[in-house]
């Protein structure tokens, strides 16, 4: 774990209660994993969010959220959030980032949760945003949304000087996808599908020698796209994402929340910026995080916390006690 120390104050104990949150969603997920309980889950995994992010000295507005008030009865887009004491926050979250696989007990579930300074996280409308994303270290630009699959590809493996035939693409898989894994394919590139998890395929590109992941390509919901900004805020690579409205329904609600230009392809920066800290937990095994494991009473959880402004990155384990009465069965 590499560790870059800031300055101290509300800040630094953010970052740490932060952790707590997702902490608690994971174990109230995970209580559930396997089950095929979806709805379940997910519920489980939002009560406890909340539950904690009461606790936190924090005027908080939710963001990006479980949907609009008349949606979601917690974590709705607009609901206020902490103690009402303290710093005013944009909050993000994802309580289960992968509802069918947590209930399928299948690899990279997460609970996941951003903050930022207020107005530093874009309010995107829940709706799908095609996304490219890659990690850091590369000239910025140097993929691009409106660039073909096959010359991004080349791009990013002439900067890494390997030749494409090296470059493993993730991408969900949906059958909206055909057209893009036969161009990457094409290309000579490799794939990774995967059933969910679009946030952790973003994040997998910031470290390839241990994921094996070199670029994200394909669409996934929006919330999940500035989530994973979020996370790139804090640790480095380049994103950019358009939405992708279905009907004028949707088309009205960006429009609602201050996106006229539909056509609009948002950058990292437009999508978080200032301070940024970004946490998950991990509910099931996975690539980025071990899943939750349960020992009587105890649970140990496996979770990672970011801050843009330091560049600080903690991989954090937890054993937590009398996780019953805390985060509820």
């Amino acid at each position: 774990m590499t560790e870059v120390c800031g300055n101290s104050g509300l800040d630094r104990v953010l970052v740490l209660e932060v952790t707590r949150v997702t902490e608690a969603a994971a174990i109230a997920a995970a209580r559930l994993r396997g089950r095929g309980a979806e709805k379940a889950a997910d519920k489980a995994a939002v009560d406890a969010m909340r539950r904690e992010l009461t606790k936190l000295a924090i005027r908080g507005t939710v963001v990006i959220g479980e949907g609009e008030m008349d949606e979601a009865p917690m974590l709705y887009i607009g609901e206020k959030v902490g103690s009402g004491e303290g710093p005013e926050v944009d909050i993000a979250v994802d309580p289960l980032e992968g509802t069918t696989i947590c209930a399928k007990a299948m690899p990279n579930a997460l609970a996941v949760l951003a903050m930022s300074e207020r107005g530093g996280l874009l309010h995107a409308p829940d709706m799908y945003m095609n996304k490219i994303a890659i990690g850091p270290g590369y000239a910025p630009g140097l993929v691009d949304l409106d660039a073909s699959p096959g010359d991004n590809i080349a791009a990013l493996a002439k900067a890494k000087g390997v030749p494409v035939s090296d470059i493993t693409a993730c991408i969900l898989d949906r059958p909206r996808h055909a057209e893009l894994i036969a161009a990457v394919r094409a290309a000579g590139a490799a794939i990774q599908l995967i059933p969910d998890g679009d946030i952790a395929g973003v994040i997998w590109t910031t470290d390839p020698e241990k994921t094996g992941i070199d670029i994200y390509l394909g669409s996934g919901g929006a919330p999940e796209g500035v989530l994973a900004a979020a996370a790139l805020r804090c640790i480095g690579g380049q994103i950019q994402g358009r939405l992708m409205p279905t009907n004028d329904d949707e088309r009205a609600r960006a429009a609602s929340m201050g996106i006229v230009d539909i056509s609009r392809k948002f950058k990292l920066e437009d999508m978080a910026a200032g301070d940024v800290i970004f946490a998950a937990a991990g509910v099931t095994d996975g690539s980025l995080l071990d899943g939750v494991r349960f020992h009587g009473e105890f649970a140990e959880v496996d979770s990672v916390v970011m801050r843009s402004k330091t560049g600080t990155v903690r991989r954090i384990k937890s054993k937590c006690r009398d996780i019953a009465g805390r985060f509820g069965a």
